[in-house]
This record gives structure tokens, sequence and C-alpha cells, in this order.
């Protein structure tokens, strides 16, 4: 069957790195997912055992902006699972099973030792498309922008996380130098050092992949 034909959803999961010898930071988590993404999740982000939160989302924007959420508090191991879902959708992401649950469970282990700690993996249900491609191709392709980004973006300091968040609340330099009481070339500095012309390019071409793995418009 080609993968245009079937509803693909993409489920996201994150387990704590080193949890027994830290605190927890699930709380937190959670808290800033649902600043970034909201309701862009059709099934939010919860505790689904432990240490570890899941959300479901079609989105694939969405899809970037929890992982580089979860990158900005290093503490995650990151699985994503794309695949179908059993319908209908219960109320909570606990509740939720199909292939796209198999496949991030897949990917959350994997994440341990992949690089820039993050896995996507397609579930092998799913067929080639019409031009014979599979979904896992496209994931492959999917996958190696999130990890470049999430490798770049890693590397910020809090200033660069803080710089990159007033940037976009306020849509320029002057205006943030003048929330943040620094002048307009400190702004540029502290932009250039998070690389932020790089990861927002980085960010839309891993959005633009996973929508072709997700089969939805870009």
């Amino acid at each position: 069957m080609q993968h245009e034909d079937l509803t693909l959803w993409a489920v996201v999961t994150a387990d704590q790195r080193n949890s027994r010898r830290s605190s927890d930071h699930v709380p937190d988590a959670l808290t800033a997912l649902q600043a970034v993404v909201g309701d862009r999740f059709a099934l939010g982000f919860e505790r689904t055992a432990g240490d570890e939160l899941q959300g479901l989302t079609r989105d694939p924007g969405a899809v970037v902006d929890a992982v580089l959420t979860l990158t900005e508090q290093p503490f995650w191991h990151v699985g994503i699972g794309i695949g179908e879902i059993e319908q209908p959708l219960p109320a909570s992401t606990r509740e939720a099973r199909g292939p796209a649950y198999v496949a991030a469970r897949a990917a959350v282990e994997q994440a341990r030792s992949a690089p820039a700690h993050l896995r996507l993996v397609a579930a092998e249900t799913v067929g080639p498309s019409s031009y014979g491609e599979t979904v896992a191709q496209r994931a492959e392709r999917a996958e190696s922008a999130l990890v470049l980004l999430r490798a770049l973006v890693s590397r910020r300091t809090p200033e660069g996380w803080e710089i990159m968040q007033v940037l976009d609340e306020t849509g320029s330099g002057r205006a943030a130098a003048e929330r943040l009481g620094i002048s307009a070339s400190a702004v540029s500095q502290r932009a250039t050092r998070s690389a932020r012309a790089e990861s927002l390019a980085g960010a839309e071409l891993a959005r633009v992949l996973l929508a072709e793995a997700l089969a939805v418009p870009a």
C-alpha cells in the first residue's frame, strides 16, 4: 500500500539521561513543551513512565520545535517514530497504540548511543510511495537534518537560547536590544555565536523533510 493513502503520525518520546543520578526534569520539560508546541500536538506531552515523556502529532514544525525545546534542556534522549495509529485517538498518549508507538520505542532506545542522542524510525508496516520511495528512506533524510540541527544548537549557552527567544518575540535586533538593555551590536554578536541563521535554516530543512516523511503538505 502506498503511504500517501495512509494517515501517518509522529510520536516523540524523550527519556531522561542519567536519571538515577540526577533530579527529575520531567516537570520542567513538560512546562516548556506546553509553552512551545501547545495544541499543535494532537495528544499532548505527558509523563508516560518514570522519567519518560511522550506526545503525538502530524505537524512537522511542531516536531522540530519539540526537539529544539528538549535540546535547550540538555537532559534528554529523543526518539521519534513515524507510522499509523489505532483509531479513534484516545484522550491520552498513554492509552494510544499503533506502529508509530512501536517505532518510537525503538527510536528512543537507540538514541542512547546515537549521534546527538536522537533517532527517527519509520514503522515497518508502511509501504513505498507512488514514486517507489519508502517512508524509511524519507525518514532517514529527516533524521539527518534533525541530528545536525540538534548537534549545532546543543553548543549554545543560556545566553544564546535567550537571544534566540527574544529575537523571535520582538522580530528585530533593535527591539531585542531595548528589551535586554544591551547594544544592537551586542545582539548581533550573540545571535552569531548562537548560530541563529544556520539553525533557522536547519530547522526549516528538517521541517520540510519531516513533512515529506509524514506525507503532509510542507
